[in-house]
């Protein structure tokens, strides 16, 4: 008996509980008002709620667990103490509750609330004052007021009361709808003479770990004790101490029987190769919410939204949300997690990060009636109406239809309803079965005198005895049949918990079963690689979801963001240098079973859905541990207490004795033999568990994560809640600057990879996904603080507000690029803040608040002006402090200059977010075509017409009336005086030449890539030379140039008088701050008038350009290859790989222009197209005269098929010239795989050597034979050219 409270204390982590708690009203200090609750003193003092106190906590402390009284105190009560009469019911009440720890391990409280009569006098008199008080303030207001009046604030408390015993109410409420006003007025009054005043009371279990049922039968047995009038077989002292002190956790795998008051309680804990342990039932929350609300709910809490439950009900908070995070294996949550969210915590509401915090609300409170700050990433459980509000745009769970059948199955083999709504109450329930004693049932069915539902009872007890190896036999003497049934019940829970957990466990390892294979270990040792851990990738990303199936992949590349994932990879990356996480560990070791069992793993890869194998095999081995106990724990014994104390007074929870329960009474030789020897076992069993691991069994080697310090949440002083958000402040500035800095990066590594020319910007997939997460963190920052919003999106809320600040509302809102829009109106810039959200406003795209803000935020982006946009919002410092609590991050000046800098660098990379996401609006386009400035006057003699085409469609052809000239000017006035775009500036030089311009509106066209250039015009004298022609996006300010630097017009040139341009994206530059142009390479576009220079004097310099002339061959074949290896949604262009500058058919156009003989054959300009012309007319010619057989040359399809379709582009309507022939020529060879085996055919004909020379390269066979290869490569490929290259002709 000499233990002491260090030997308590260094056998804490072995203890089932590590504290017990009583909670209640302090006789000492009186009576003092709950001002947190939020309850007026209109309400009768009966109804209102008063501070609770600790009364009593055993231990007083543990090393690794120090007692946290306040917020024990907080979550045992959370809306204080609650008072009645004896005209009210005392119901008593269970609910749960958990406390994450600073290390991220939680530890679990059970509370049994009930009532105690008060026999205070202090109590009783304060009670008495208050009410009287009421009662006159009450009378006197009453008398002042109609009678309407004040029929209505009679009833006022039956609607605003509420205290900590909802429920209870809620059923007093039901029972008397006849007599209702006079119920509650009986319930309202306190009367010393005539009443018997009652207050609550909690006593408090702490555990390590979730032994839910274990608790909650110990502390029933423990208030059934007080209430009867027998004293029970020990003082309870000695129960107490022996939970606290004697009670060891069961070890892993087993089961372990303790005694309480009345009767065996049995708990267990899962092996290592199981699921952690869950105690909570989950058919529960699947009843409350239904199936696919929970799957919703799920899928919110892997892509770490904001989770806000709502319940009455404390214990529904628990058993969800413990439920959601139970069901996350092999993931953990890492962010804020308050199931329990007590009126004083209600700031934390306001928190800028992801949270899964729950909310109890009074009778009849409305969704309405929460201040929600921000609820653009907001879901919203409302369990008791069976509701949860996702947010937009949330992706399904991946083969969520399969998933849903299977876990349908599940819940129907336990007689669940898969829609949910409902709660089956247990046979225990039946007040008649429950006090049934089994022995007499034994004794009534060997007599023949047992039937009906008692039989059937009792043979379903003995087939779970003989299930676990027990005969048949159930031998619990005493036992009544309620209490078998209750274990039957939890048996059936917990049977079912761990089958709906394995069918999601196998999920995730379907998912996820080969993420080993993309970990990146790039550094050598843990320091290094924890000192450059932001700018280290760990995990391969982009070759993870190439291999996902497409419908999987909205899911995953947002998944992959998350802080659980990326936790989870780091545990991974570290686990080289130290211990392994515990349940990185177990999901590991799962993972190599299933390999080892699954003999045929292709097959399982291309099996789209697996059902899990092992749900009876788990149930199993729970059920027989729950059934036949491993262990018995020591039993209760008496203590040495002092004569008198331990005294039994029938009602009333005693005054328990501390000095037996402060430490540990080594009493037992077994309890000490038992807890020494698991001593050093337990550090690595406990390890299994994710939740009660304690801080020294953690790893050692733990990386600085980003969270919150979860202990200080619940601490409630003014010096602490400032603290608090001072670190969501520094925790978002630290966000910002992690993704701005990731979406750099991930552009940057792009870059340094990018094979070839082609689409230079983030695109597809991973764009959306940044860009999203980039929308989330301005919806967080714009509602940190938040005093005053208008609907769901605290960013556009503030927008709107801006926007009625700035008194241009009565403006009626107009397109930016409307045409016909008259000079003189509005003063706005475009590409004002303003400006951009009446263009958002007028969109139809039918956007919710959230929506708009979004489409905002993706329009600024991509013109570059989102830092410069927010630094326009947040000049209105009147505005900011009126919108804004003092707290907010847009109040923390210099916080909010950093994070408007980390914005700004966004600059350096293009981003096309919006035009490709809002891909149905319409988009104004100018169009002015800029002609050589000497020859610029001809531009008044032809009719022009352009048909801008992108990746989403064409505009169709547009026509241009002669001498526009006008329009030009009006454009460049403009533009000037807003100094909005370098290209109009650019054009003001030009005011002085004739140059066409036109202003159309059509569907959105995406990325330019052609233009289609054209006239009407048919006589000598309609011809131009056109340098470019600039298209410019009116909304996202971008500008796309299509060199020209040819003629248009017969008798000129080739002869065209249509031409195919190929564009490039210049910067917009509109971001002033960045102080210089910052943009990604541009592509290659149409070649120009100096190439064209160029080609034509190939044939004088064959000796030296034939090196060039193959290396270049070979490139752009190599750009093709490149290009096609690459991800799809980052994938260029390809008409700028085939027809650009430096693309396939100008180095093909090089490689037949080396060493040919000009002056031999044709006239003036050199055109390879009249050589393939004559090529053909020449082998059409030899075979209608029979000579091919003097060739080598074999008359078969190749042939044909190059006769053919040359004769098919010249019989083509349209006027393209013979450069626009030659490029078609070639990408339909390309196409069809024919090109290859054409040029072979040309090298043999006839003409070729009279119309090359000797050195020339077509006829040089080794560099035919090496262009051929290069070629043929590329008819792997399949390739699909844009409709703009081969309008007109039917191939």
């Amino acid at each position: 008996m000499n233990g002491t409270a260090g030997s308590a204390a260094g056998s804490v982590s072995c203890r089932f509980a590590h504290y017990f708690v009583v909670c209640g009203v302090d006789t000492e200090t009186g009576l003092e008002p709950d001002d947190g609750a939020g309850e007026g003193f209109e309400q009768s003092p009966i109804r209102r709620s008063f501070k609770s106190k600790v009364l009593v906590h055993y231990p007083e402390s543990t090393d690794r667990n120090p007692f946290n009284k306040d917020a024990v105190n907080m979550l045992c009560m959370p809306r204080g103490l609650s008072f009645r009469t004896q005209a009210e019911r005392h119901d008593t009440q269970f609910h749960s509750f958990a406390m994450s720890l600073d290390d991220g391990t939680r530890s679990y409280g059970f509370v049994h609330t009930f009532y105690e009569e008060v026999t205070s006098a202090p109590i009783i008199t304060a009670m008495q004052t208050l009410y009287q008080m009421h009662h006159v303030e009450h009378h006197s207001s009453s008398s002042a007021s109609s009678p309407s009046s004040s029929s209505s604030s009679a009833s006022s408390p039956s609607t605003s009361s509420m205290d900590s015993l909802v429920s209870s109410l809620d059923e007093l409420d039901g029972e008397c709808p006849a007599g209702h006003s006079a119920c509650l007025g009986c319930a309202g009054s306190f009367d010393p003479a005539r009443d018997t005043l009652y207050v609550s009371k909690a006593l408090c279990v702490l555990t390590p770990l979730p032994f839910l049922q274990a608790a909650r039968q110990f502390l029933s047995q423990l208030h059934q004790a007080v209430t009867l009038n027998t004293a029970p077989p020990l003082p309870l002292e000695s129960y107490i101490h022996n939970i606290l002190y004697e009670v060891p956790l069961p070890p892993p795998g087993r089961s372990l029987r303790f005694h309480g008051v009345q009767g065996p309680i049995v708990c267990q804990r899962p092996g290592p190769s199981e699921l952690p342990l869950g105690e909570y039932p989950l058919g529960e929350a699947f009843s409350l919410l239904g199936l696919d609300n929970m799957v919703q709910l799920l899928t919110c809490a892997l892509l770490e939204t904001q989770v806000l439950l709502y319940s009455q009900d404390y214990q529904r908070l628990m058993t969800v949300a413990e439920g959601v995070t139970t069901l996350l294996f092999p993931f953990q949550w890492q962010h804020i997690y308050l199931p329990i969210v007590s009126t004083p915590l209600h700031h934390l509401l306001d928190a800028p990060v992801p949270f899964l915090m729950g909310i109890q609300h009074r009778v009849g409170a409305q969704r309405s009636s929460l201040h929600l700050p921000h609820e653009a990433n907001l879901c919203f459980v409302d369990i008791d109406n069976h509701c949860v509000e996702a947010p937009e745009d949330l992706p399904l769970f991946p083969d969520q239809a399969e998933l849903v059948q299977e876990l349908s199955e599940v819940l129907l083999r336990f007689g669940l309803p898969p829609q949910g709504g409902a709660i089956t109450k247990s046979a225990s329930s039946s007040p008649r079965l429950s006090s049934l004693v089994l022995e007499d049932l034994m004794e009534d069915r060997r007599n023949g005198n047992l039937g009906g539902e008692e039989l059937a009872a009792l043979e379903r007890l003995q087939a779970l005895a003989r299930r676990c190896g027990g005969g048949g036999k159930v031998s619990d003497a005493g036992k009544t049949l309620g209490h078998v049934l209750e274990e039957e019940e939890d048996l059936k829970n917990a049977k079912l918990n761990i089958q709906l957990r394995e069918v999601f466990s196998g999920r995730f390892s379907a998912m996820f079963g080969r993420y080993e294979e993309f970990v990146i270990h790039s550094a050598l040792d843990l320091d290094s690689w924890l000192s450059n851990r932001e700018g280290t990738f760990s995990f391969d990303k982009g070759s993870f979801l190439s291999v996902q199936p497409a419908a999987h992949l909205h899911f995953l590349s947002r998944f992959l963001e998350t802080s659980m994932f990326s936790s989870f990879v780091d545990g991974k990356v570290i686990s080289r240098w130290a211990e392994r996480e515990p349940l990185q560990q177990l999901f590991d070791s799962r993972l190599e079973r299933e390999r080892l069992y699954d003999l045929d793993q292709e097959v399982s890869r291309n099996c789209r859905y697996r059902k899990c194998t092992s749900l009876f095999e788990s149930a199993q081995a729970i059920e027989c541990r729950l059934l036949k106990a491993d262990h018995t724990a020591i039993h209760p014994h008496l203590l040495d207490m002092r004569i008198g104390q331990g005294r039994h007074q029938p009602g009333y929870f005693p005054k328990l004795q501390a000095d037996v329960l402060v430490q540990g009474q080594n009493t037992n030789k077994w309890s000490s033999r038992v807890t020494a020897s698991r001593r050093t076992d337990q550090k690595r069993s406990t390890l299994t568990e994710h939740s009660g691991v304690d801080n020294e069994q953690r790893p050692k080697h733990t990386f600085a994560k980003k969270n919150l310090r979860q202990s200080k949440l619940l601490d409630t002083s003014p010096q602490a809640i400032t603290q608090t958000h001072r670190e969501f402040v520094d925790g978002l500035l630290s966000e910002c600057r992690l993704k701005t800095k990731r979406m750099l990066m991930e552009r940057m590594g792009k870059e340094s990879v990018e094979l070839g020319q082609g689409e230079a910007n983030i695109t597809g997939l991973q764009e959306n996904t940044l860009i999203h997460g980039l929308c989330d963190l301005l919806e967080r920052t714009w509602g940190h603080g938040l005093q005053l919003k208008q609907g769901k999106s605290a960013l556009w809320s503030h927008l709107l507000h801006y926007q009625a600040a700035q008194g241009k509302t009565e403006i009626p809102a107009e397109s930016p690029g409307s045409i016909g829009c008259p000079d003189d109106i509005t003063p706005l810039l475009r590409g004002s803040v303003i400006h951009d959200m009446r263009f958002i406003q007028t969109m139809s795209e039918g956007l919710s608040e959230v929506g708009q803000a979004r489409a905002w935020i993706h329009l600024a982006l991509e013109k570059k002006m989102l830092s410069q946009h927010l630094k326009e919002l947040l000049t209105n410092q009147e505005l900011l402090r009126q919108l804004y609590k003092p707290h907010a991050f847009l109040l923390c000046e210099e916080e909010r200059e950093q994070f408007l800098f980390h914005l700004l660098s966004l600059n350096t990379v293009d981003y096309l977010c919006f035009t490709r996401v809002f891909t149905s609006i319409s988009i104004p386009y100018r169009v002015v075509i800029i002609p050589m400035k000497k020859l610029s006057i001809a531009m008044a003699t032809v009719d022009l017409w352009v048909c801008v085409s992108g990746e989403l469609g064409d505009s169709g052809n547009r026509q241009i009336q002669k001498n526009t000239q006008e329009i030009f000017f009006q454009v460049c006035i403009r533009s000037t005086a807003y100094g909005q775009h370098y290209v109009w500036q650019r054009l003001t030089y030009f005011v002085t030449y004739l140059i066409c311009a036109l202003l159309f509106q059509c569907e959105n066209l995406g990325r330019l890539s052609t233009l289609q250039l054209g006239q009407e015009s048919s006589g000598l004298l309609a011809k131009c030379l056109i340098d470019c022609v600039m298209v410019y996006n009116e909304i996202t300010g971008h500008t796309y140039r299509f060199p020209c630097g040819r003629w248009l017009g017969k008798g000129v040139g080739d002869g065209s008088l249509e031409r195919v341009l190929i564009g490039q994206l210049v910067s917009p530059g509109a971001e002033e701050d960045s102080g210089r142009w910052t943009a990604t390479p541009p592509e290659l576009a149409s070649p120009s008038q100096s190439m064209r220079t160029v080609l034509g004097s190939l044939g004088s310099r064959s000796r030296v350009l034939s090196v060039e002339v193959h290396e270049d061959m070979r490139e752009a074949a190599n750009n093709l290859v490149k290009h096609f290896h690459k991800p799809e949604q980052e994938r260029g262009n390809l008409t700028v790989l085939l027809c650009g500058e430096g693309g396939l058919v100008l180095s093909l156009e090089k490689f037949l222009l080396h060493g040919f003989k000009s002056n031999r054959l044709f006239q003036r300009n050199v055109f390879v197209w009249d050589f393939v012309e004559k090529a053909v007319v020449s082998m059409e010619t030899a075979d209608q005269m029979g000579d091919l057989h003097r060739s080598m040359m074999a008359k078969g399809p190749p042939c044909d098929a190059l006769c053919h379709y040359v004769n098919a582009i010249n019989a083509s309507p349209r006027s393209i010239g013979k450069e626009g022939k030659f490029q078609l020529f070639v990408c339909l060879g390309i196409r069809d795989r024919l090109l290859s085996q054409w040029l072979p055919l040309l090298a043999e004909c006839p003409l070729t050597a009279r119309t090359y020379e000797d050195g020339a390269l077509l006829r040089d066979r080794a560099a035919l034979h090496s262009l051929s290869r290069i070629l043929h490569t590329l008819n792997e490929f399949t390739i699909t050219l844009e409709t703009a290259l081969v309008k007109g002709v039917d191939l």
